[in-house]
């Protein structure tokens, strides 16, 4: 996260501030990009100890707004249960779309962020039998990068929660099968560049598959093609360029109104 930005709301850690100002844009983008679901689906960030004390609170969106409607200071700040932390705040929690964030959340330590789309190739590729498909530029920098959950229905059963954490072991990409797309990272950058690649990789792999048999790439290659693939690594930002890129870009078309 850059510079730290000063608080709108009165008595608000600046650190939260800034982690939801970069949320409300990761909304926004979402919305640019296509990757949105009316009201529903939802990108959580797990504000920093220094700002909780060591609780484990997060910001999610506002249920029943679209994603060009996130702002801010209308996110909500909600515990592992769900339950709202900011009263003044009049809009609802969608408690049964956190349960896979919360379990992720709170079980996998470097999963500060969590990302879930129903995007229609996403969903295209978990319904396929065989899932990500390793025949493309994409998909070769996901090499053992991508865990899969069997569907279980609309996941509102806490009950699920060991079952995908163990689907998802230390993976940070997973493809709910007949479901979705999901993404977790230390970061909201980096976890939206693992997105956006698995997102692409899908694409590709849609429209690939009207033009007959593809060439599979060789494992040895995309294991190369992977190491070699340096969005993810901190070294060179780990995503923060694109998202930076990502958001102005956002801003030139629509303005700042999600620093509100």
């Amino acid at each position: 996260m850059n510079a730290v930005l000063q608080p709108r709301a009165p008595g608000m850690h600046p650190e939260e501030w800034a982690a939801r100002v970069q949320l409300a844009a990761a909304y926004r983008i979402f919305d640019m990009l296509g990757w949105t679901e009316m009201i529903y689906n939802h990108i959580t960030v797990r504000l920093p100890d220094s700002v909780t004390g060591g609780h484990k609170h997060f910001l999610i969106n506002p249920f029943g707004l679209h994603y060009s409607e996130v702002t801010a200071s209308n996110l909500l700040k909600i515990d592992l249960e769900g339950n709202k932390l900011d009263a003044d705040n009049p809009w609802p929690v969608n408690p049964a779309g956190f349960t896979i964030h919360a379990a992720i959340h709170d079980h996998v330590p470097d999963a500060h962020c969590v990302m879930h789309t129903h995007t229609t190739s996403g969903l295209a590729v978990a319904c396929t039998e065989g899932g990500l498909a390793q025949n493309n530029f994409y998909s070769a920098q996901l090499h053992d990068m991508v865990a899969y959950h069997d569907f279980e229905g609309i996941t509102i059963h806490a009950e699920e929660a060991p079952r995908l954490l163990a689907s998802l072991g230390t993976k940070p990409l997973m493809i709910l099968r007949n479901h979705g797309l999901l993404a977790a990272g230390a970061t909201l950058p980096l976890t939206f560049v693992r997105l956006w690649t698995l997102q692409r990789a899908c694409d590709v792999q849609v429209a690939q598959a009207a033009l007959g048999r593809a060439i599979a790439v060789p494992e040895a290659v995309a294991s190369r093609t992977t190491h070699d693939s340096f969005q993810f690594d901190q070294k060179f930002g780990a995503g923060q360029d694109v998202f930076d890129a990502m958001t102005r870009l956002v801003e030139k078309r629509y303005g700042t109104d999600y620093k509100a």
